[in-house]
C-alpha cells in the first residue's frame, strides 16, 4: 500500500471515529431538557448502597433522599472506575 494510500484511509477513518464520538456525546445530552423548577444550586449526590435504589442529593444546605434504581445506576456506571 502506498503512502498516499494510507493517508486517505488514515484521514477516512480518523474523521469516521471523531464523527461517531461527537454523535454519542451529543446524542444523549441533547434530549435532556431541564425543567424550570430545576435546582439553582450546587446539587452533590451521594449513593451510600451501591445495591440499592437510594440517592441523596445535597442541594444547597437542603438533603433529600430519592429512590431511583435507574439513575443509582446510571451514576455508578458514568462514574466509571473511580
Amino acid at each position: 500500500m502506498s503512502d498516499l494510500n494510507r493517508r486517505k484511509l488514515l484521514a477516512v477513518t480518523g474523521m469516521g471515529a471523531v464523527a461517531g464520538s461527537v454523535a454519542l456525546v451529543a446524542g444523549p445530552a441533547s434530549a435532556a431538557v431541564r425543567r424550570s423548577g430545576s435546582a439553582q444550586e450546587p446539587v452533590v449526590a451521594f449513593v451510600e448502597d451501591h445495591d440499592s435504589d437510594e440517592l441523596r442529593l445535597m442541594v444547597g444546605e437542603r438533603e433529600l433522599v430519592v429512590h431511583d434504581r435507574d439513575l443509582v445506576t446510571r451514576l455508578l456506571n458514568a462514574a466509571g472506575g473511580f
